[in-house]
């Protein structure tokens, strides 16, 4: 029960910014740079942020927080991870694929995911060992089991002209003719392979929010989430790649060779 009750409050709290953002895209907001001229920063994920730290701790005072804008505020075994808005370029521009992304972390282990897709009204939610939905309905990977018959995703970072390693294998997905997008909130990118909308996924530098409640859904789902040696990804790794676990093998191989050793 005590499950239950922090995924409704996880819910709770993606609706509450699911709120803001539709807000926010209709009364107009600022935009700000962060590192770089496309690390870009909103009224709304600053404003997102706060109301759902503001929620969750008001409920949890015991609980740490992690956030893509404000770092982490105290130790705790309870640690939630949140992306108040990611996909924010995408956001600032008004292309509608973003989303509020919240996952807890108990003991160390991820245990439960909520994404809320803002634009669609589309909520995934996983708790570990209890499945993974979509909007009440089950949700499981596709049966895809060729590489070449698969719709594969990736991203890239803010510095990718700094740190240009994910064109390479971008490059190498399609020269060998394999079918790739780039939609642009990894959070959606993560909840598509649960959902068997996309057979496999990859991307470098991602952070914990980025990834934490998408890997408990796709875990959930049935599929697979790796590093590039094939063991279980560890949130801050470098390297993730997420699959229906029937193409993972073939995926790792055409994209990593020179890594996966």
């Amino acid at each position: 029960m005590y499950m239950d009750e922090l995924l409704a409050s996880a819910i709770a709290a993606a609706r509450l910014a699911r709120g803001i953002h539709l807000y926010y895209q209709e009364k107009g907001f600022a935009v700000y740079t962060k590192s770089g001229p496309t690390d870009l920063v909103t009224q709304a994920d600053r404003d997102t942020e706060t109301a759902v730290k503001e929620f969750l701790l008001g409920r949890y005072p015991e609980h740490a927080f992690l956030g893509e804008e404000g770092g982490q505020d105290s130790e705790s075994e309870h640690r939630w991870i949140v992306d108040p808005l990611d996909g924010t370029v995408n956001f600032a521009h008004r292309f509608p694929f973003f989303a509020v992304s919240i996952a807890l972390e108990v003991r160390g282990e991820l245990a439960l995911g909520v994404v809320l897709d803002s634009t669609r009204d589309e909520l995934f939610w996983a708790v570990r060992d209890k499945g993974a939905f979509l909007n009440g309905r089950p949700l499981r990977v596709s049966e895809t089991d060729t590489l070449t018959g698969s719709l594969l995703a990736t991203g890239f970072p803010y510095d990718v002209n700094k740190d240009p390693e994910n064109l390479t294998y971008f490059e190498r997905a399609l020269s060998q003719g394999l079918t790739v997008r780039r939609p642009g909130a990894a959070a959606l990118d993560l909840c598509y392979v649960a959902a068997g909308r996309i057979d496999g996924f990859w991307e470098v530098k991602l952070k914990p929010w980025d990834v934490a409640a998408g890997i408990v859904i796709i875990r959930e789902a049935g599929g697979l989430v790796t590093d590039l040696q094939g063991k279980p990804y560890v949130l801050g790794q470098r390297y993730i790649v997420a699959s229906n676990g029937r193409i993972h093998e073939a995926m790792m191989a055409a994209l990593f060779k020179d890594n996966s050793g």
